[in-house]
């Protein structure tokens, strides 16, 4: 199963440095990162990951590359500036300061902490998109971006992968947590292949079920509601990227199920190199007057940021990890996922100490939706993820009567005025893939 922890935040925890063998290659899924194994638990459950050995709080337990991901399209529509490949923010943290804070004037004391380098960016000489290094634009061209390359077309509305774009954001308004590009480059990353069976086979490690049938569940956005929405997806993404070997994703099911994949295994991806550069400054040894100088500097530019641009802070995008969508869920997780490279490296590390043979948890949700109700938990976990949650917490919670938070109740009766003054004839959104 996937997860969306909730990665707008403004500092990411620091952690020890780690080891060669914490980095799980997504390539081959017999590789697993040293200290952990996936287990099958029962037909419900799926599998599991599991502590080969001791692991202490705070340790990185593995780091992992993505087998895809793509930045979102909204975000990348209001100018933040992420390569094309890892996601890596391309601002430098001045840059960034100021397009955040509406300051086009802003100074960053201590620029030079600032680990952004454009003097090594690159774009694709055909489509004009761009990457943080040689490196990665290499990597994309081999795995997927020659499929995908629009060249001279990049800025033309009628081409049919703008046209898919197009669609997308009309029907997924921000905040964002996939993005219709997780399929397109799942598509041409197959395309690209020479051993075309080994990457499908990756992408059938993950689960994409559109219903729980053991426990009577759907995904939310596979039902009725949005049936003209998802033909209309359909219809565009066959007519953008249409291939005869993976014909079975075209279909309506095929198309549904490959929908499912990315929205109960997409992991958000958030990158900020005003957070790295915060980071950094927090690393310097100052005197005092010095030090709480630069505090306070960061923490009034910080709420500049939050009147101007509210809490979208980061670069965000999203990504399959194979190993970590082996994470099973808990309200009470012991162990939390982040970014701190400042690219799609995601790093597992642990809040408590985890036993051999313990299974490391996650949670799918955001650090508010954690501290509503056991209802409200149930109502999103049902809704997205199609399962039911039989954590500690859960557990202990089962004679709480069955009603909703209070910020639910209130959002739901926000929902209900805006759709009895809209009308009944305007179509959902989809707001939550």
């Amino acid at each position: 199963m996937g997860t969306r922890v909730s990665w707008r935040l403004k500092f990411v925890a620091k952690m020890a440095a780690p080891t060669d063998d914490m980095f799980f290659s997504c390539v081959d899924p017999d590789k697993v990162a040293s200290g952990v194994e996936v287990r099958f638990i029962d037909n419900v459950k799926g599998k599991g990951l599991f502590a080969k050995r001791s692991i202490k709080k705070g340790e990185v337990i593995f780091i992992e590359r993505p087998l895809v991901s793509a930045q979102f399209l909204w975000n990348a529509l209001y100018q933040y500036k992420a390569c094309e490949y890892c996601l890596r923010a391309l601002e430098t943290a001045e840059e960034n300061a100021r397009r955040l804070a509406g300051n086009p004037a802003l100074s960053l004391p201590y620029p030079e902490l600032c680990p952004v380098r454009p003097q090594l960016h690159q774009v694709c000489p055909q489509c004009q998109v761009m990457y943080c290094s040689a490196e990665c634009r290499q990597a994309a061209a081999a795995q997927y971006h020659q499929a995908l390359c629009l060249g001279p077309s990049h800025g033309e509305p009628h081409h049919p992968v703008n046209k898919l774009k197009d669609a997308w954001r009309s029907m997924h308004y921000p905040p964002e947590t996939s993005s219709i590009m997780l399929m397109a480059r799942m598509v041409a990353t197959v395309k690209q292949a020479k051993d075309k069976a080994h990457w499908q086979k990756l992408f059938s490690h993950f689960c994409s079920r559109t219903a729980n049938e053991e426990d009577e569940l759907a995904h939310k956005l596979l039902g009725e509601r949005f049936r003209g929405q998802l033909a209309v997806l359909q219809s565009l993404f066959k007519e953008a990227l249409y291939d005869d070997q993976l014909s079975q994703w075209f279909v309506p099911e095929g198309f549904r199920s490959l929908f499912a994949l990315v929205g109960t295994n997409g992991q958000g991806i958030g990158t900020s190199s005003l957070s790295q550069w915060v980071h950094a400054c927090d690393a310097v040894e100052l005197p005092t007057q010095q030090r709480a100088q630069l505090d306070s500097f960061i923490d009034q530019l910080y709420k500049d940021i939050e009147r101007e641009t509210g809490d979208f802070l980061n670069s965000e995008g999203s990504g399959l990890f194979l190993l970590q969508s082996s994470c099973n869920h808990s309200c009470m997780p012991n162990a939390e996922v982040s970014f701190p490279d400042n690219n799609f490296l995601l790093h597992l590390s642990a809040l408590d100490d985890i036993d051999p043979g313990q299974e490391i948890c996650i949670s799918y949700l955001d650090c508010c939706q954690r501290d509503r109700s056991r209802h409200s938990r149930h109502k999103i976990l049902r809704e997205n993820y199609m399962f039911i949650c039989s954590c500690v917490k859960c557990v202990s919670q089962t004679d709480e009567p069955d009603v909703t938070s209070e910020e639910e109740e209130d959002d739901e009766e926000e929902a209900e005025a805006e759709g009895e003054t809209e009308g009944d004839n305007m179509e959902d959104e989809m707001t939550d893939v």
